[in-house]
Formats: structure tokens, C-alpha cells, sequence
């Protein structure tokens, strides 16, 4: 396949089950893809018919899928997609498919670690920690992500006139909350709160904050009723999300332990990346890989109360896995 300025628009497929944190892996992957070559994105968002949704994936048939989700098969003499990218569990089997379907004209790559068959897909982009090996698997570290300067700067437009003025150095924190694993209590978000207030107002500096879904509403509250008082934005949910804009003027971030992805998108912005404590749950090997990749990569540190920068060159794997996948289309 010719790829270059001068070929036709590579056709990439992204399926996902629509939840916005699965999805922006495909569609980021896809992106840094299409910033190599001319490229045509489509994303299909699929979900299974209830009777079906709890079958393995091996039992699973594209009849099986639910019609009030989107069709990811090309219809009416369509041409396969030249590179299809999917993410999460439901959309497994179809990936499977599309290979079988496609007849070798379709790439098919898999993010995240498939837990079945990994055989049947062309490539999957695993996340290193997860510890998956073998000939199809590129491990990388954390998951690909949409987060690039371009849509950092451009995520930042309508937030400029807020975020500009604030005094420097500013600090995005981002904050998790409950998971299997890890816990962020009212009492421990208390002390968080406190750690993060005197290190800012030690620097003069401002405080851009955001939460996740999963922060508990007591973490939320107290939080928010100790930083209130520091100049700078609390986002309370509503209107457009400020994370890129967020990122984007941040000169520090700190970010719970809990997140894998907000630690890794953190990462590729080259600012330091100080990493908040939480209640654990549950020790998690995996959570310490991915940690101990980022410290060594240089990005990431133990919040220790202070705000002294540092430097290291931004984590860049969403752009490394596009480029391995192009150089495979290229072979094709």
C-alpha cells in the first residue's frame, strides 16, 4: 500500500462501545495516525442486544448486535477500511470479524490487552503494565490518548479569558476517586486539600481543579471548600470541560494515583506530573508498573509539598504506536 501527500485517504474505522474514555484510545490512536497520512475518519459506536451482552466473546455474532448502536461494517459495496481500531470488550469479536471478513484488506488493530485470542487481530496496542507479550503486541506506556499541543492549544480557546490572567506558576489538579482499588475519603481529601492549598499559596501561584465522575461528592465538598479561596477555577461539572485548556496552562500537575490514563496524558505535556496519594484499597502490581515506568521516563514524582519544576521530554507513545502502524500498512 503507497502511502504519502499524494495517495488517497487512508479509510480508518473506530469502534468503540461509546464510553469517552475507551473511545478517545481508538480515536487518538487514529488521529496520530491520519497526522502521518491523508486519512478519512469514521466512528462507530456498537452495543450488543441485552440477551447477548453477557456471552463470551467467542459465542458472539455481528447478528447479535443491538440496531439502535451504529452499523461498523461497510454496506452496499462499500470498501473495507484500509485500518480498522477498536477498543473495549464489545467491540472484540467484531474486530475478529472484520479480519476474517475483510479478506486481508483491512488492518486490524485492538488497544488494550484483549483477554481473548490475542491471534485474531493484526496488532494490538497494550498498555505495558499490563505485562502482555508476544509477535502482534506493542507495548506501550499507559494507553493511547487524544491529548496533543495542537489540541491542547485549541481545548484552550474558549477558556483563555478565565485561565490567562491567574497568577503563575499555575497547578491543574485532577482528581480521582473510588475504585476497586483505591479510595478518596472526605477525610483524606481534607489533607489532600490542605497539602495542595499551602504549596500554592507558598508560590503565589493559582489552582486550575477538576474532578472525576468517581470523586465521592464528601471528597468533592471538602475539597472544594478548602481551595475555594485560592485564586484560580474550580470546575463544578457543568458547560464545556476545561481538562485540555486545563493542561494547557498549567505550569505544574498534580494528579491522584488512581488514574492510569490522566497520569499518562499528564506525561505527554512535559510539565512535571506530581503524583497525589490516595486510600488503597487494594495493592495493584500493575498500577506500580505503570508508575515506576513513569518516574523512570522522568515525568512523574511523589507530591512532596513543594512546586519546584523540573523538565524530561514529553511521553509521546500515542505518536510512536501511529508510526508502527503505518510502517506495517506501508508493508501491506
Amino acid at each position: 500500500m503507497a502511502l504519502g501527500p499524494q495517495s488517497e485517504p487512508l479509510l480508518i474505522q473506530v469502534v468503540s462501545d461509546g464510553r469517552i474514555g475507551m473511545e478517545n484510545q481508538a480515536l487518538g490512536l487514529a488521529e496520530a495516525v491520519a497526522g502521518l497520512t491523508p486519512a478519512h475518519l469514521s466512528v462507530a459506536r456498537v452495543r450488543w442486544r441485552p440477551l447477548f451482552d453477557k456471552l463470551p466473546s467467542a459465542l458472539k455474532t455481528p447478528a447479535m448486535l443491538d440496531p439502535a448502536g451504529d452499523l461498523p461494517f461497510p454496506v452496499g459495496g462499500a470498501p473495507w477500511p484500509a485500518l480498522w481500531i477498536a477498543t473495549g470488550r464489545a467491540t472484540l469479536p467484531l474486530s475478529a470479524a472484520v479480519r476474517r471478513r475483510s479478506g486481508g484488506r483491512t488492518l486490524v488493530v485492538q488497544t488494550q490487552d484483549p483477554r481473548w485470542n490475542p491471534s485474531a487481530y493484526d496488532l494490538i496496542v497494550a498498555p505495558e503494565h499490563d505485562g502482555l507479550t508476544g509477535p502482534n503486541v506493542l507495548s506501550i506506556v499507559g494507553s493511547p490518548h487524544r491529548v496533543t499541543p495542537g489540541r491542547l492549544a485549541e481545548g484552550a480557546k474558549d477558556w483563555a479569558d478565565r485561565l490567562d490572567p491567574l497568577p503563575r506558576p499555575r497547578v491543574a489538579a485532577l482528581i480521582g476517586g473510588r475504585s476497586r482499588r483505591h479510595d478518596l475519603s472526605a477525610a483524606h481529601a481534607a489533607a489532600l486539600a490542605d497539602r495542595i492549598a499551602r504549596a500554592i499559596e507558598a508560590v503565589g501561584g493559582s489552582l486550575m481543579l477538576t474532578f472525576s465522575r468517581r470523586t465521592p461528592e464528601a471528597a468533592r465538598a471538602v475539597m472544594t471548600a478548602r481551595l475555594s479561596g485560592l485564586p484560580g477555577l474550580i470546575w463544578d461539572g457543568t458547560g464545556p470541560n476545561p481538562y485540555f485548556a486545563f493542561l494547557h496552562h498549567a505550569d505544574h500537575v498534580l494528579v491522584t494515583e488512581d488514574s492510569a490514563n490522566m497520569a499518562a496524558e499528564a506525561a505527554s505535556t512535559g510539565k512535571p506530573v506530581h503524583i497525589l496519594p490516595m486510600v488503597v484499597l487494594a495493592p495493584s502490581a500493575k498500577f506500580d508498573r505503570l508508575h515506576a515506568a513513569l518516574r523512570a521516563h522522568g515525568a512523574t514524582r511523589p507530591f512532596d509539598g513543594s512546586l519546584m519544576p523540573w523538565t524530561y521530554p514529553p511521553l509521546d507513545e500515542t505518536a510512536r504506536a501511529a508510526q508502527a502502524i503505518v510502517a506495517r500498512l506501508v508493508r501491506s
